[in-house]
């Protein structure tokens, strides 16, 4: 049965108002939380990049919600430094906590002053710093020559149990190339026959573990409000692969996306006032065997969107899931 998250989205929303919203996320239903540890938003216009990790413990604590973050260990983070912030938060909130790690975006690694290296480096870097935190994990001292160096490295306060360590993936190939190592896989709402090709892709290189989606949305309760909505906050977030990986600030996005039309924000967004309209592709996405799926709506105000999707949208997919 699928489960139903509620997407935390730093680079949109204050973090003192984002803790207050999963917070009432989970008032209205919602049974889990994620978020992405950003540096940099894709905006100006979304204008927030809260510290993921500060955060994550206070939602953490002050909810009853399992929660996971995306995170680029390898540059900006060194992975030592990923397997002891990991490693507390899964110590202090057993069975609650995941970390989804990827190969990263310049956008927030080229802080560091470090060379943005080719896809290829970046996977390889991420496949690394992947096995120094479970080492880490398991209470190791580490030494690790490589991508990444690591000199006798040792996370005192080690996880009761693992720590689930997913693969955030876009395209067929890093669904591929993830089921060596992930504990599962999470991936953006894309067309039913990309999806699908992925899940095909994961299963069969011996992928195990949950699959997970986030879905970006856009409710109001008006069509041209959702409309309005999506364009203002969501057109920097349209660009295929490399171009959304290489950019390198807000300014970057917001220049690259001047031209980016309704059409092409519907492409990334389901946009509807009418929530049946949300419940159908929420369901659609439920069938085609996703575990968990995570909801974004993209606007920088909850409070409605929180009220109706609690009495029309949650109740109607988790009767249909229980009924499935």
């Amino acid at each position: 049965m699928t489960t139903w998250g509620f997407h935390c989205s730093h680079e949109q929303i204050a973090p003192r108002q984002l803790l207050a919203d999963v917070q009432s996320a989970e008032r209205a239903g919602f049974q889990m939380a994620m978020c992405s540890d950003h540096i940099e938003p894709w905006s100006h216009r979304q204008g927030h990049s809260g510290f993921a990790w500060s955060w994550l413990g206070a939602a953490l604590a002050t909810t009853d919600l399992r929660m996971g973050v995306v995170n680029a260990p390898g540059q900006r983070y060194h992975p030592a430094i990923i397997a002891h912030a990991t490693a507390t938060l899964a110590q202090m909130f057993p069975g609650r906590f995941w970390l989804a790690a990827g190969s990263g975006e310049n956008m927030n690694e080229h802080i560091t002053g470090e060379a943005w290296p080719d896809k290829e480096t970046r996977q390889r870097r991420l496949e690394e710093c992947v096995d120094i935190i479970r080492r880490l994990h398991s209470g190791e001292r580490v030494s690790h020559e490589g991508l990444v160096t690591v000199d006798r490295a040792r996370v005192w306060d080690t996880p009761e149990e693992p720590m689930p360590i997913i693969a955030p993936a876009v395209s067929v190939e890093t669904a591929r190339r993830s089921a060596t190592w992930a504990d599962g896989m999470i991936t953006i709402n894309q067309p039913h026959a990309k999806l699908a090709e992925m899940i095909d892709a994961y299963r069969e290189a011996g992928g195990r573990g949950p699959l997970a989606l986030q879905v970006h949305l856009s409710w109001a309760p008006t069509r041209d409000r959702a409309e309005t909505l999506a364009m203002e906050q969501w057109r920097t977030n349209t660009f295929a692969p490399p171009k959304c990986w290489d950019l390198d600030t807000a300014d970057a996005f917001d220049e690259e996306s001047r031209d980016v039309t309704l059409d092409d924000v519907a492409g990334a967004v389901r946009i509807s006032e009418q929530p049946a309209h949300h419940v159908e592709w929420l369901l659609e996405y439920a069938n085609m065997g996703f575990d968990e799926i995570y909801l974004h709506h993209v606007g920088q105000n909850h409070d409605g969107y929180l009220d109706v999707f609690a009495s029309e949208v949650l109740p109607q997919l988790k009767n249909e899931g229980e009924s499935a």
